[in-house]
């Protein structure tokens, strides 16, 4: 395809051009705020079988989380091509968020197609990008989640391929996509390898993160890859369990197909149909998975494991109230990888897990998953000090109305 063709050459031109590449870091620095830090756990460490822990602070970005870093130099390839509109797709809403951000930054049209399963309960997100000036499409076909909104966006780039480059946002589709979106992730885990080396003075014994698409974990990955002692290990999203057939465990439960532009493995029926996906994360409800993380998964150099949506949100209770920090729900796979992984290793094994993205976005979700509000989004079970001045309030003008017979104030 033409289209495809163009922005292939273009990114071929830049990631050599120095002049792009200061301007990419430039706004790494000073907008996004990096480098993040890398976190030393500790109370987290009492549940994880005495291992070390570090989390990558992706979710301390601007935007939230890692999704920026990406976007950022996208949208200034689009910028550089002379294409006034870009679209994205989103599941979570923080690429959605990432691309309004630095189309607003830029001056460029920004549209955002969002499954409305996702538009749903993701609320938040989709007022955050509406504020930042995006036009929001929530797609109902299909299982009207990621898979849809990644269907509407490719047809709307082809059909206005003249004015609008579609700013991919994980490590799927066709070529460029999966390699570009890597190059530019893999600055996490080109801090985290100097980070580490620097906290323990050796390579860590494993690095951990979450996998929907594969963005944040083929970043983190990436720089390690050659460490052939450090373990790369992916946490998918296993829904209600892998054998309930609930799930977006593509490796665990998935197989080798052809989906959206690239061949790499994939949730299918026996006449290669996808299937419906399932996660109470948004951002890793996805029936796919990028192509080089089926190579590493192919090659033996990287292993996936499947975390279903109670280990996530025990992962999420857990690091909330031991160290202080509210994670993605997608990043709380990866906590919980973590944990699980270190209690294994043991004592005085070192692990770096990818906190992708922080929970504000899943405070709603969080909150009835655990019983803290009912579903009408209410705070369930709150203890009230003090006189109740809402209460009050309403039993006056309750009085007030009826005093006067006419519900009108006199």
């Amino acid at each position: 395809m033409a289209v495809i063709e163009e922005v292939t050459a273009e990114f071929e031109k830049v990631r050599s051009d120095r002049e792009f590449l200061a301007e990419l870091d430039r706004l790494q620095r000073q907008y996004t705020g990096r480098p993040s830090p890398l976190y030393p756990c500790v109370r987290l460490n009492e549940h994880a079988g005495g291992a070390k822990i570090f989390l990558k602070r992706e979710d301390l970005n601007h935007t939230g989380s890692h999704k920026i870093n990406n976007v950022l130099g996208q949208v200034l390839l689009a910028k550089r091509m002379g294409k006034p509109r870009v679209i994205a797709e989103t599941g979570a809403g923080q690429h959605g968020v990432a691309t309004a951000t630095a189309c607003a930054l830029l001056g460029i049209e920004c549209v955002i197609y969002m499954g409305k399963v996702d538009t749903d309960r993701q609320a938040l997100n989709v007022a955050r990008m509406r504020l930042l000036g995006a036009e929001v499409i929530a797609v109902a076909s299909g299982s009207a989640s990621l898979k849809d909104a990644i269907n509407e966006a490719l047809r709307d780039w082809v059909s206005n391929a003249d004015t609008t480059y579609y700013c991919f946002g994980t490590a799927a589709g066709p070529h460029p996509f999966p390699l570009m979106v890597r190059d530019l992730q893999r600055i996490v885990g080109m801090e985290a390898r100097e980070q580490i080396l620097e906290a323990e003075g050796r390579l860590p014994d494993a690095v951990v993160a979450c996998v929907g698409g594969g963005s944040n974990a083929i970043g983190i990955f990436h720089p390690f890859i050659a460490d052939e002692g450090v373990r790369l290990v992916g946490c998918e999203a296993a829904g209600d369990g892998v054998e309930t057939g609930r799930h977006a465990a593509t490796f665990t439960g998935g197989s080798p197909g052809a989906f959206q532009g690239a061949y790499s493995y994939l949730l299918q029926d026996e006449d290669g149909q996808t299937v419906e996906s399932h996660s109470i994360s948004a951002g890793l409800d996805y029936p796919g998975v990028g192509p080089e993380h089926a190579q590493l998964k192919e090659s033996g150099r990287a292993e996936y494991v499947p975390i279903t949506d109670a280990e996530a949100m025990d992962a999420f209770a857990l690091l909330c109230r031991t160290e202080g920090i509210i994670p993605a729900i997608e990043s709380a796979h990866a906590v919980a990888g973590a944990v699980q992984l270190g209690r294994r290793l043991g004592p005085g094994s070192v692990i770096v897990a990818n906190l992708s993205g922080r929970g504000d976005k899943d405070v709603d979700t969080a909150g009835k998953w655990f019983g803290l509000l009912d579903e009408n989004g209410d705070v369930v079970g709150e203890k009230v000090v003090g006189a109740d001045l809402n209460t009050a309030l309403r039993d006056a003008q309750e009085k007030g109305t009826a005093a006067n017979g006419t519900g009108e104030n006199k």
